[in-house]
């Protein structure tokens, strides 16, 4: 069939613009799948933080973790040893299983927070012992009284300052304690490591520099921008930060970390070699999750 110019013309524009709907509907379905596929990844991913002592490993849940930094961190900033630690890491475990806990139990109904401390007791109010800052400084206080606790067994040192009815219960978490506290005093460094999944908010260095500060006291001199923010600090007080750091990059919105030549990235889900100033430690935030990514 003869067409004129007009309806030749006419059909070219048609097959044109099926050929574009087509185009878009496969470009679209291959935005969508790969979008999709990348949810999908994300939410496969356990998160979860882990400490790893020779040949052993220990796993939390992030607000295990959380709790786990903050109970270490005020034992750092106190000068105390890594065993006054994990004597605190195994009591809190047993204890509310490093949750704050807003109830207490049959032996002790008015128990709360992190170690079940009891206002009837003299640990505090309610609303201070279900403070952790507060709850964990209540537990040192009580926990340097006791006679020789560097050189006790752990559970007895833990139960001379709790004074449970199950006293023997601390044991079963001497190994876990141990390997936290090891992690988190800086003592073993990079050997803790916490799986995420992306961040969903942008970070904010006044925030992480005002938790760290509030653990730790002052950390050395900060230095902030946009996007990042370093502090000025070395040794196993550096290591301490850093993995402290990490144990909150979730809720701080934290995108890496480094210090002492290594660095912890979100997205490799762990520690790589990197090059790092010498008593540096570089804490880099998350950016707009919704912002495309550059070219």
């Amino acid at each position: 069939m003869a067409y004129t110019k007009d309806e030749a013309r006419k059909r070219r524009r048609v097959k044109t613009a099926l050929v574009l709907v087509t185009l878009v509907t496969v470009l679209s379905g291959g935005i969508y799948v790969a979008v999709n596929q990348v949810t999908s990844s994300e939410v496969l991913i356990r998160e979860r933080c882990t400490a790893v002592v020779g040949n052993d490993t220990y796993e939390l849940g992030l607000e295990q973790a959380e709790n786990a930094s903050l109970i270490v961190a005020v034992a750092v900033a106190r000068g105390l040893p890594a065993r006054a630690a994990s004597i605190a890491l195994a009591t809190a475990v047993q204890e509310s299983g490093l949750r704050n806990l807003d109830y207490g139990d049959q032996a002790g109904p008015d128990s709360r927070g992190l170690f079940q401390q009891r206002p009837s007791q003299g640990w505090g109010t309610d609303e201070e012992v279900q403070d952790p800052l507060y709850a964990a400084g209540a537990f040192y206080d009580a926990l340097v009284k006791v006679p020789g606790y560097e050189t006790l067994p752990i559970t007895e040192a833990a139960q001379a300052v709790q004074r449970s009815a199950l006293p023997d219960a601390y044991a079963d978490h001497e190994a876990e304690g141990r390997a936290f506290a090891s992690a988190l005093t800086g003592n073993s460094p990079a050997s803790l490591n916490c799986v995420l999944r992306g961040a969903d908010q942008i970070g904010d260095p006044v925030s992480v520099q005002s938790a760290a500060e509030r653990v730790f006291g002052p950390l050395g001199v900060p230095v902030a921008d946009a996007g990042s923010l370093s502090f000025e600090v070395t040794g196993t007080r550096g290591w301490a930060a850093a993995q402290w750091a990490v144990a909150n990059a979730k809720t701080l919105h934290i995108e890496s970390v480094a210090f002492g030549g290594l660095q912890w990235t979100r997205t490799g889900h762990g520690w790589d070699a990197a090059e790092t100033a010498t008593g540096q430690l570089v804490i880099q935030l998350a950016g707009d999750p919704t912002a495309p990514p550059e070219a």
